[in-house]
């Protein structure tokens, strides 16, 4: 049944069909719902008018849009053409200011009155001894606002609607006409005991206070309280799909640990830290539960997942199933088995590398192999999901970088088994913040490998101007004469793929001449694979000792011997993107170094991410601060996901709201698992009326 939110906004007072048509097209509003749930991103203070005398003595202190009541009482035209501006005089018992127009300077001077009572509002700046402010909000006086003080909301909204004269006033207009007429359609939509167990504002006061305050502390509560609905509903979504499909989704029992035992005594090259300890446990647990596991591996660079991934393998291989990783690249899946294969050796245990470029004489023979059950470990990459891959029984399914393949590539790894899933362990070296995890990946269980092994020594990083090139290249000569390797690393950004390449050419130029008797290696995406491979392959065999490239080593080969990353125009980086940049050196057991090369101009944002990567090199406080900087969508690549689009929630400010809303979530569906009791019926039918497209990002199926 459409309901009075289904509403099209041509029917509220003030907006019609054009109106309408622009809302659609621009903020994606259709209905009286999405209007009201259009929230602003900020609030003025109109709650005070301010005396001039006042503005001029604490105008260093002012940061926001300021109200003063007076009159104008002369103009100035200034200038010709596009220097054109009106300026007007404005007064008040105490001083005066200037009021300055850039743009529609006719219109001012026909609509507004000399010596007539005005209120303004705007940002005050000072220049020379003058206090000045451009393009002020103007009003008449009238005895309805001159006493009255408010919160005014200010909306997001387009240039083109700006344009056709629909800015955030205007919005707020409409919202002060939708409230009234919504309030009796507006339904509670939690239930009365968590409303009171949190202390949260009931639906209607939170939507009237977001919208139009009538204070500080009631804007704070509605807040609140619509932050937490959003999150509690993205997790109860989340936790009722974690408790259907362990629920639903029987396991393979692996709980033999014979031929893990025989590893950890005869052939465990080194000590496992706590850390991995704790994961391997948890993994474990999982797999013998007789539950299908579906659990999210994060760990840093460098942290050790690949003896962890290995360790797992063998639970599968010693309950007579077989293990597969399968891996974005052919570089990343080709270096995971000369790292597993190490170990597979030793146990007896057959392994195989599947990749586009195996050639099909060589391809039968893996089939064969993989069908017949005599083949226990396959890696590989895309290669994997093709048809002709089968497995005798596929027991555990490790996935690295997930984020990097599509949810239907995914499924078709999951459904290699025609009677049971296998296990699902999915890889990142991605730090994902606490917050994000829980969102995108609320149905997974997670493991987290947070130390690195030991003696492994601390990455330095420093941040250099190009005034210290010298400097630098000195630093690069002392390095290379201790018999060590080095990256130079440019940045390359899609729109100027040729500017970038320019610039790569003219940093290889300039450190041949700088190092004439050295051999560099040049690596970029417009290579060909073969080539690329080969630069690659000199560099890891030592043959050359500097390598000049693009971020295509972003995830690529260990060389423990390179121990200097110096990456240039470091401001043109993200955070989290720099971080994995610096973990390709630092493998092996000497000092490493990274150096960060900018120019002298930096904006606010490039120099918290240049300080943050030299304070620290935990990859979790890294992507924390890359959450405040860029937001979640960004930071995921998942502006598309429906687990991010949200509305009022802000995953970088709101990680204790979610926690509350997370363990509220959890409580309900321990206690009431279907829902039906009568105090969730709210929760039932809010749940059933929100939009069944979320995307859900994080299922393997």
């Amino acid at each position: 049944m459409p309901t009075f939110f289904h509403t099209s906004l041509e029917f509220l007072k003030g907006v019609g069909p054009q109106r309408a048509a622009l809302l659609q097209k621009e903020l994606g509003l259709f209905t009286f719902g999405d209007l009201i749930q259009y929230y602003p991103f900020r609030h003025e203070d109109r709650t005070r008018f301010y005396k001039i005398k006042e503005v001029a003595q604490t105008i260093d202190e002012i940061s926001t849009g300021i109200q003063v009541k007076g009159t104008i009482n002369g103009f100035q035209t200034i200038g010709t053409g596009f220097k054109k501006r009106l300026t007007g005089t404005f007064k008040d018992e105490t001083g005066s200011m200037e009021l300055v127009w850039f743009q529609r300077i006719n219109w001012i001077l026909d609509k507004i009155k000399l010596n007539t009572p005005y209120i303004i509002f705007g940002k005050p700046n000072l220049f020379g001894n003058k206090i000045s402010i451009a393009h002020p909000e103007i009003e008449p006086i009238t005895t309805g606002n001159e006493s009255r003080g408010y919160l005014h909301p200010v909306y997001n909204v387009t240039e083109k609607l700006r344009a056709r004269h629909l800015d955030s006033k205007v919005i707020s207009k409409l919202m002060a006409v939708l409230l009234p007429l919504a309030q009796n359609h507006i339904r509670e939509t939690l239930p009365a005991g968590l409303l009171k167990q949190h202390n949260l504002a009931d639906k209607r006061m939170a939507l009237q206070n977001i919208h139009l305050p009538q204070s500080e502390a009631l804007l704070n509560q509605a807040r609140y309280r619509l932050k937490f609905e959003e999150l509690f509903y993205i997790q109860l979504r989340l936790i009722k799909m974690k408790l259907v499909r362990q629920d639903k989704f029987k396991g393979m029992v692996f709980n033999d640990t014979a031929i893990l035992t025989q590893f950890y005594k005869e052939h465990l090259p080194f000590d496992l830290t706590e850390a991995q300890k704790r994961v391997i446990r948890e993994i474990y647990t999982d797999m013998k539960s007789g539950k299908q596991m579906n659990r999210l591996l994060q760990g840093d660079v460098g942290s050790g997942k690949t003896i962890v991934a290995f360790i797992c393998m063998l639970l599968a291989v010693g309950g007579g199933a077989q293990a597969t990783l399968m891996a974005p690249t052919e570089i990343l899946a080709q270096q995971h088995y000369a790292n597993l294969k190490k170990y597979a050796d030793k146990m007896g245990i057959g392994i195989a590398l599947l990749t586009g470029s195996v050639k099909k004489s060589q391809r039968k023979p893996i089939h064969y192999a993989l069908e017949d059950g005599s083949l226990k470990i396959l890696v590989g990459t895309h290669a994997l999901l093709e048809e002709g891959v089968k497995f005798n029984k596929l027991g555990l399914a490790i996935i690295d970088e997930q984020h990097r393949f599509g949810v239907a590539q995914r499924s078709k790894l999951w459904q290699k088994n025609a009677t049971v899933f296998p296990h699902v362990l999915v890889m990142t070296a991605t730090p994902i913040p606490r917050t994000l995890a829980m969102t995108l990946y609320g149905d997974l269980e997670i493991s987290v490998i947070d130390e690195l092994p030991k003696g492994r020594k601390p990455i330095k990083t420093t941040h250099r101007y190009d005034s210290h090139r010298l400097q630098v290249n000195g630093f690069i000569k002392t390095q290379l004469d201790k018999g060590r390797q080095a990256y130079i690393v440019y940045p390359l950004i899609d729109e100027s793929e040729k500017l970038d390449l320019k610039h790569l050419m003219d940093g290889y130029e300039s450190i041949s001449r700088a190092f004439p008797d050295v051999p560099v290696s040049i690596v970029h995406g417009q290579m060909k694979p073969e080539a690329k491979d080969y630069e690659m392959a000199r560099f890891v065999k030592g043959e050359t000792k500097i390598m000049v490239a693009t971020t295509v080593i972003e995830v690529g080969v260990d060389v423990p011997n390179a121990s200097v990353m110096i990456i240039e125009s470091a401001e043109r980086f993200g955070l989290s993107q720099l971080h994995q940049l610096r973990g390709r050196v630092g493998r092996g057991a000497e000092q490493s170094y990274c150096i960060l090369m900018t120019g002298n101009k930096l904006s606010a944002d490039s120099r918290v991410r240049i300080e943050t990567m030299v304070k620290t090199n935990n990859g979790f406080e890294i992507s924390e601060t890359d959450l405040k900087l860029r937001g979640p969508g960004d930071l995921m690549g998942t502006q598309q996901s429906g687990a991010l689009d949200l509305l009022i929630a802000d995953l970088g400010k709101d990680g204790e709201i979610l926690k509350v809303a997370r363990e509220a979530a959890t409580e309900i569906l321990q206690a009431d698992p279907t829902l039906d009791k009568p105090e969730n019926q709210v929760v039932r039918q809010q749940v059933e009326s929100l939009k069944r497209t979320v995307v859900n990002w994080s299922r393997i199926s």
